[in-house]
């Protein structure tokens, strides 16, 4: 045993003693005491009073939270607002009560109740003529939980990262304000808020490997949704023309910086709409976000500074390459086996079942994906690796399909629906091939949607949002792990 951690127990074996004794007195828990104000109203409206208008004013108050420092007579205590201070004069309370404060432990939680007042370096205060302990706490908070050290710790425990960290929860706070704008702004826009099943017997709307469950009652396999994409377009078939969910979602891959088994997006559809429609959406909302919840657009992701204000670039996937491998002559991306040689020269594996968009998905995911730092709209993806999206009328080996970046990540994914059931059904065909033969992203043949799409699906476009990528960029934070409040973790710790 470290000698920290004989250090914790030492305090642990103290807390519970306390605990001990004041079970003996009564009750160790109690769930009297309401506060009537939190830290930071306090301050929004007693903050520019001076020292001399409190004392002639007498506000009162009642606040309540968890004691994060003490200095002499005051206390300081956090709320879900803010901290605010308590005094304790000893010659004001009865010598009982100053005994039980002057027991009370870093990371207790108590209430307090006094005249407001303002000390003279222009901090307010509640000078104390009752509290109490409302909470014992049993551990002590760590001195230290800031580093690289303490990361994965921080992630295991978030409730403590929370307690000791303004950071992490301005992160969150942001991202609670983020998810409500941009439910807002579908709302605003006449779109319906629904709910779509996340076990799904058939896993459909991307090509990902999905978690599988089963069902006892029914003795029936299930899956948790990697999408929900193929359960909102029948409700458009359906006649709810304009519909979003801001879903979680669940897939069984790898961890990283930028995956988590299960995340968050939002996804929209809307009938008499294509792609264009999508992606102007698409700018409106980060432009808007930007503007609007952090006050400008210019916004700084890791040392990197991206500018919201012009209108986004757009370029189709083979120009994209075109741009950043300049060395590469267009005509190599029109033949499969030239485009396959330039993707070997630049280290990309291609396997031979891949056809010719695949090759370039390939070449653009190693040479192209990571050098889009302004926000760019990516179109035109090969219809090959786009099964549900509509073919282009111009050219039928891409689709009228888009994915955004923003500081060489993927931001969304949207494209003009597929609506024509039977070309959905003969991409479904080549998709249970694929799986076949060993993809196990691929997707399965849904016959329901099939079904559903020969009832007639208008002309829709819809879109994908990863929220949490969103509020990565938007916060400064390297990690999904730092925009959930409870990522996985491997086993341990």
């Amino acid at each position: 045993m470290t000698d920290q951690q004989q250090d914790e127990n030492r305090l642990i074996a103290q807390r519970r003693e306390k605990l001990a004794a004041i079970r003996e007195d009564g009750v160790a828990f109690p769930n009297h005491f309401r506060r009537d104000v939190l830290a930071a109203e306090l301050q929004d409206r007693l903050g520019e009073q001076s020292k001399g208008e409190l004392e002639q004013l007498g506000q009162r108050a009642s606040v309540a939270g968890r004691i994060m420092a003490r200095r002499g007579p005051f206390i300081v205590i956090q709320d879900m607002s803010g901290r605010i201070q308590l005094y304790f004069d000893k010659k004001a309370l009865s010598a009982d009560l100053v005994a039980q404060i002057k027991a009370w432990d870093i990371g207790d939680i108590v209430g307090g109740e006094g005249q407001v007042h303002k000390s003279g370096k222009g901090d307010l205060y509640v000078y104390l003529d009752s509290a109490v302990l409302l909470t014992k706490a049993l551990r002590p908070l760590p001195e230290k939980w800031h580093g690289l050290a303490d990361q994965e710790q921080r992630y295991r425990r978030r409730y403590i990262d929370l307690i000791v960290n303004q950071r992490a929860r301005d992160t969150f706070v942001l991202r609670s304000r983020i998810i409500e704008y941009v439910r807002r702004y579908f709302v605003d826009a006449g779109f319906l808020e629904v709910e779509t099943p996340m076990m799904q017997v058939i896993p459909g709307g991307a090509t990902a490997r999905p978690f599988a469950t089963h069902h006892n009652a029914l003795d029936m396999a299930l899956y948790l949704r990697i999408a929900p994409e193929l359960y909102l377009k029948r409700l458009v078939v359906g006649g709810f023309e304009k519909v979003f969910e801001i879903n979680r979602n669940f897939r069984n891959e790898g961890l990283s910086t930028r995956h988590n088994p299960e995340f968050t997006m939002v996804e929209f559809y809307e009938a008499y709409a294509d792609y264009n429609n999508c992606m102007d959406r698409t700018e409106e909302l980060m432009r808007g976000i930007a503007r609007d919840l952090l006050g400008t657009l210019q916004v700084t992701y890791q040392g990197e500074t991206y500018d919201f204000a012009p209108p986004f670039a757009r370029m189709t996937v083979t120009e994209s390459i075109l741009h950043f491998n300049p060395d590469i002559p267009a005509t190599d991306l029109e033949e499969l086996e030239a485009a396959t040689a330039q993707a070997r020269r630049l280290g990309v594996e291609v396997r031979p079942s891949y056809g010719l968009g695949k090759v370039q998905i390939e070449i653009f995911e190693k040479t192209v994906e990571h050098r889009l730092k302004d926000p760019t709209f990516i179109t035109a993806y090969p219809t090959e690796v786009s099964p549900l999206a509509r073919r282009s009328d111009v050219d039928p080996s891409v689709t009228d399909r888009f994915e955004f970046f923003v500081g060489g990540r993927e931001i969304a994914n949207g494209f003009s629906e597929l609506n024509d059931p039977e070309d959905q059904a003969e991409r479904f065909r080549r998709q249970v091939e694929e799986k076949e033969s060993g993809d196990e992203e691929a997707m399965h043949f849904d016959a329901d949607y099939i079904r559903a799409l020969e009832h007639g699906l208008p002309p829709t476009a819809g879109e994908g949002i990863g929220i949490d990528r969103l509020v990565m960029l938007f916060t400064d934070s390297p990690s999904i792990r730092d925009v959930l409040l409870f990522p996985h973790m491997r086993a341990g710790g």
